[in-house]
């Protein structure tokens, strides 16, 4: 097999490459690495802006697959127009629910157990001590109970909560139990402590957890966004936080990057993340892992897996 593969990774550090293609570095930079017409596979940059991405995506007229490494795929989907029909576009499942989850546990003992608090005392060199909630004990609803909401409940069992509910965009059964559908929420948003937003970003889960979804949620109850920034209603989160009835830990914002001087970053009971769920060290060892098993497949002419979408086809 003779095509070209961009990749964001130099290939020389990519161990199990299969042979056959034509394997070209490139993580964004001004000059492509060759004709964009020759590539059959594009792996887009990592951590980078919007339109670096979609830069090239006119311009593969040959292209069989766009992979992300990303678990989102909603920043790309304004480019897909640009495609020709039949191209697959795959996300990166698989590669960011270690860390997601770890940092969504991270956002929840330190908003409750008052972390932040903390570490402002320590600046005065003041010791601040008091009463704090535990996560044990506490009722925990999963919105968006796809592999990154199942690896964050792997990490909540040894924590001792009374429950977790999970719902998705489609109900079903799982070995932990049942996933409720979103036509159930209204009913489970009281009865949660802590509720964690883990749900993609599409037109159903825009602006979701809007002033009716917060108004439901218990005085007391924390909101974790790790999704996307616009799954929340900013302004209608803000409402709600001047009031202190409940608290937030946000790793996503709306706008994002947050700017200076924006009312999110003094609300009360708030603590933001710079979007920092996946890129950890435990980012490219698995990435490595996604691309070998995916150009391996698509050398071999086998199913690929994370398929999200193929362009032409509906709702694409």
């Amino acid at each position: 097999m003779t095509a070209d593969v961009w990749l964001p990774i130099p290939p020389e550090d990519i161990e199990g490459l299969p042979e056959g293609p034509n394997y070209l570095f490139w993580n964004g930079g001004e000059d492509f690495p060759a004709d964009p017409a020759d590539c059959a596979y594009y792996v887009v940059p990592y951590m980078k802006p919007l339109e670096v991405g979609l830069r090239p995506l006119p311009l593969l007229s040959s292209v069989e697959v766009v992979q992300t490494l990303s678990a989102g795929v909603d920043n790309l989907l304004p480019g897909l127009k640009d495609l020709r029909p039949g191209v697959r576009l795959c996300n990166a499942r698989g590669v960011h629910e270690a860390s997601t989850a770890e940092l969504t546990l991270t956002l929840i003992l330190a908003s409750l157990r008052g972390v932040p608090d903390f570490v402002r005392a320590q600046d005065r060199g003041e010791w601040l001590g008091g009463f704090h909630p535990a996560l044990a004990d506490k009722n925990v609803l999963i919105v968006g109970y796809g592999s990154i909401g199942s690896a964050i409940e792997d990490r909540l069992v040894p924590f001792e909560v009374a429950r977790v509910a999970r719902v998705a965009r489609s109900e079903r059964t799982t070995a932990r139990g049942p996933v409720h559908p979103l036509t159930e929420l209204p009913a489970l948003l009281p009865e949660a402590d802590v509720v964690i937003l883990s749900t993609p970003l599409t037109e159903t889960t825009r602006h979701l957890a809007d002033a009716d979804f917060l108004a439901r949620m218990k005085d007391g109850a924390l909101l974790v966004n790790v999704a996307r920034g616009p799954v929340v209603d900013t302004k209608a989160l803000l409402a709600e936080l001047e009031t202190g009835r409940i608290t937030a830990a946000l790793d996503v914002t709306d706008p994002e990057p947050l700017p200076q001087g924006h009312p999110l970053w003094q609300a009360p009971g708030v603590l933001v993340s710079p979007h920092v769920g996946g890129p950890t060290s435990a980012f490219l060892p698995r990435a490595k892992r996604l691309l070998v098993d995916q150009l391996t497949r698509f050398v071999n002419q086998e199913p690929l897996r994370n398929v999200i979408l193929t362009t032409g086809t509906t709702g694409a």
